[in-house]
């Protein structure tokens, strides 16, 4: 009989504390998410070494309890896999020197997994899955690109944003309107009660040729609307700055897909569990005859899930393993 294979995933790179377990490269055996995001909420942001400090307390336990909810002994971990960049330095070196010193006292391979591949390999955890070659569109708080995906481990930047990413530009028009952070599922929630023809906020980049994003601009237009408006129904204004979002992310990411003669889109990250966003991706490549993926709503936002498939597939399909001495690359791009 064959010994299961059992890869072991741990995220930590911003406010999540995440462990997971995999059985093979498909089999989600364990899964576990600890959010600091109330932690976090007073401050209007994510503190570094608060969330540092606090990964610290929770890994240990998630550790112990994803084994648990597997139903295995901590001897019977095969690889242990955990992101190494890009996010935030001391969050970083939480998870990763917990997972190094895993691997080393367990005599078990290392894989140090980028973050930003971890999302692109969520879609393998659903059912819709695709294989490669597709065009992947990563957006969350600290990302939006557009990554032509060749191949496991082959990508080919298309676009970037060139100041703030969407889910942060989401967060800082939240705190405008009063809503605790994160908020993205807030004004997801406000916008469906609003009129998104109600204020005429621009496209940012919409017309320019390429694919790259800016959402600076559109951030700093709802502040000035929000001077000059402030009795401004927040329903509305939530509803037109989203509507403009979705349309500059829908647009880019459509056409990009075509240009690069895709059939499938891949949309990943945080934001990607945004209903209207969805809503107008799926509406807009079914009318242009381009498959939009979108993993599970839990697998969009940040998760050790598609760390310990990403960590499974490198060792098992690429025969890949990562020295201990691999450190923390908080600026580490695909």
């Amino acid at each position: 009989m064959t010994t299961p294979f059992y890869t072991i995933g741990i995220e930590s790179s911003c406010d999540e504390t995440a462990v997971a377990i995999m059985r093979g490269e498909r089999d989600l055996v364990a899964n576990l998410v600890y959010s600091q995001a109330q932690m976090h909420a007073r401050y209007g942001g994510v503190v570094p070494e608060v969330a540092s400090r606090d990964h610290l307390r929770k890994l240990p336990y998630l550790v112990r309890d994803a084994i648990a909810e597997a139903k295995i002994d901590i001897r019977d971990i095969s690889l242990v896999a955990a992101t190494y960049g890009p996010g935030l330095v001391g969050p970083l070196l939480v998870g990763l020197s917990y997972g190094k010193g895993m691997a080393f006292g367990l005599s078990v391979p290392f894989i140090g997994v980028n973050h930003l591949e971890g999302h692109i390999f969520a879609q393998r955890l659903s059912d819709a899955e695709v294989e490669p070659p597709f065009m992947a569109l990563i957006v969350s708080g600290g990302h939006t690109s557009l990554i032509d995906v060749a191949a496991y481990g082959e990508y080919h930047l298309v676009g970037m944003t060139v100041d703030d990413a969407a889910g942060e530009a989401l967060d800082k028009v939240g705190k405008m309107l009063g809503i605790g952070y994160p908020a993205g599922a807030e004004i997801d929630r406000l916008a469906s009660e609003g009129n998104p023809a109600a204020i005429n906020f621009p496209r940012p980049m919409s017309g320019s040729p390429g694919f790259d994003f800016s959402f600076a601009g559109l951030k700093t237009s709802v502040l000035y609307h929000l001077r000059k408006h402030p009795r401004e129904k927040k329903e509305d204004v939530a509803a037109s700055f989203l509507a403009s979002v979705v349309s500059v992310l829908t647009k880019k990411s459509i056409n990009a897909t075509k240009r690069y003669h895709r059939k499938n889109l891949v949309v990943v990250g945080g934001v990607a569990a945004n209903a209207h966003l969805r809503d107008r991706l799926q509406t807009d490549g079914k009318e242009k005859g381009i498959d939009v993926v979108f993993p599970a709503i839990e697998y969009c936002t940040d998760n050790a899930a598609m760390i310990a498939t990403a960590g499974a597939y490198h060792h098992i399909a690429m025969q890949e393993s990562h020295p201990l001495s691999l450190g923390p690359q908080p600026s580490l791009s695909l």
